[in-house]
């Protein structure tokens, strides 16, 4: 694996997928979350919305 490989896969272990309130998915750090099973109003700012990769049909 190239080094370049290496880093990412590096950065994907420290990403978790979390739902919102209304069932909204995200991508965040974990260390950005207080709770990893959960991510609130304020957190949603440091995360990425799967919806605007893969589209709300996906």
């Amino acid at each position: 694996m190239s080094m370049r490989g290496q880093l990412i896969s590096k950065e994907y272990q420290n990403m978790v997928f979390v739902r919102d309130v209304k069932g909204g998915e995200y991508v965040c750090y974990a260390n950005d979350l207080k709770d990893q099973d959960h991510v609130s109003e304020n957190e949603k700012e440091k995360c990425l919305d799967t919806s605007q990769i893969l589209g709300s049909n996906w």
